[in-house]
């Protein structure tokens, strides 16, 4: 099992770690990682691992098909040496583009808010992200449903995360947005991200990407292109600004 350092906290960019297995495909599998792996829409991460003075550039890190635990792998930006088998490394994230893929995650959260329907799919992307909504009808005022959405992300909520059980989301299956995809459950419990407080909660959903500490953090941003995807279906694209 890998445990995921990134859910511990989303702003580490380095770590040690020890390489305990390689996948038949080249892959790498460490025993901790800081590496999100693609899944929920969202890309993974790529970076750079060392050791004994060798380095691998990375691409993207995947979960590893039919294990239910956390195991993730690290896959090679080209084919090349791999660290051997119980060999102690560090491990380096390219931050800009996580960070980008944080605050793009995260302003997604907040359309889910201000267009309040549910979603039938979504992906993220280092520039922008996009997300489907079960939505017959047309956006009736694009440009006030994007001040609506810079002023969220201007009063600089809180974003934090919790844990419920599987029993608990069952029981209260109206905190998931997507239609297409459901929450992971079987481990026992599931994470929640959360944007506001105690006093002023504006969303709380299941969860299992990366998120900036703060609306603020996001930026300015802008709803692009809306594109009719269906009888029922709508696609509406967010831009970040810079």
């Amino acid at each position: 099992m890998t445990h995921p350092l990134f859910l511990d906290d989303a702003y580490m960019r380095d770590a040690d770690a020890t390489v305990v297995e390689h996948t038949p495909e080249g892959g790498v599998v460490l025993d901790r990682s800081i590496f999100y792996p693609t899944g929920g829409g969202q890309p993974g991460d790529s970076g750079m691992i060392m050791w004994d003075g060798q380095s691998l550039p990375i691409a993207t890190s995947v979960k590893i098909k039919d294990r239910a635990d956390t195991t993730s792998a690290l896959v090679p930006a080209e084919p090349a040496r791999l660290p051997p088998i119980g060999a102690k490394i560090t491990q380096t994230l390219d931050w800009e583009r996580r960070h980008a893929h944080m605050r793009v995650h995260t302003a997604l959260h907040l359309l889910s808010v201000v267009i309040p329907l549910p979603v039938s799919g979504g992906s993220i992307t280092a520039a922008k992200g996009r997300l489907d909504f079960d939505m017959p009808d047309a956006l009736e005022d694009k440009d006030a449903l994007e001040r609506s959405l810079n002023a969220l992300i201007e009063l600089d909520y809180v974003v934090s995360e919790g844990w419920i059980s599987d029993e608990e989301l069952r029981a209260n299956m109206d905190l998931v947005k997507t239609m297409s995809v459901q929450p992971p459950m079987g481990a026992g419990r599931v994470r929640l991200v959360r944007i506001g407080d105690d006093v002023r909660q504006i969303d709380l959903q299941p969860c299992g990407g990366t998120h900036v500490a703060r609306t603020s953090e996001i930026g300015r941003v802008r709803l692009g292109k809306v594109e009719k995807k269906g009888k029922q279906n709508r696609r509406v694209y967010l831009h970040l600004d810079s």
